[in-house]
């Protein structure tokens, strides 16, 4: 799928059918028009194109929060509305309390972030053995933090390092 084009209306942008990430277009055949009502791509299976202007505008809404990582994430129902608790080793010393919900909106921003910065390391243009080396220093902050994977409700949501599930 075509995701950009260069001011002379060339493409320069596309959605790659086998992986889903962007990818610089390097030249070849010109992807085939869609027809109405097509699927566009896997990724979007379930939202087929229509000449709607409602349609239109959900499936931007739907591109741009994937795009940006802003996907809907639930915490497990046994921490909604509980407390994080930070107790220090000395006696006499305050404690400190926040709400789980904000702490789990923060670390499911921070996995948004490395999503987004994953996606741009691919569609870098740079040797891949640098591409390689900067993915695997982003593998890397999934693994520390799969600590909070307790925190998600959907396993898919979760953290995962190199060494498979969590």
């Amino acid at each position: 799928m075509i995701v950009a084009v260069d001011p002379d209306g060339g493409i320069s942008q596309v959605v790659c059918d086998f992986c889903g990430s962007r990818h610089r277009y390097h030249g070849g055949a010109a992807p085939a028009p869609r027809a109405a009502g097509e699927i566009v791509s896997e990724r979007e299976r379930s939202f087929p194109v229509t000449e709607s202007g409602a349609d239109l505008e959900m499936m931007l809404r739907r591109v741009i929060r994937e795009e940006t990582g802003l996907t809907p994430v639930a915490p497990a129902e046994k921490w909604r509305g509980g407390e994080l608790v930070l107790r220090p080793r000395a006696t006499g010393l305050q404690e400190k309390t926040w709400p789980i919900d904000a702490f789990f909106h923060k670390v499911v921003m921070l996995r948004n972030r490395l999503r987004v910065l994953e996606q741009n390391v691919n569609a870098l243009a740079i040797p891949e053995d640098v591409k390689i080396k900067l993915q695997s220093y982003i593998t890397g902050c999934y693994g520390s933090l799969t600590s909070f994977n307790v925190l998600f409700a959907d396993p898919d949501d979760r953290f995962r390092g190199s060494g498979g599930d969590d």
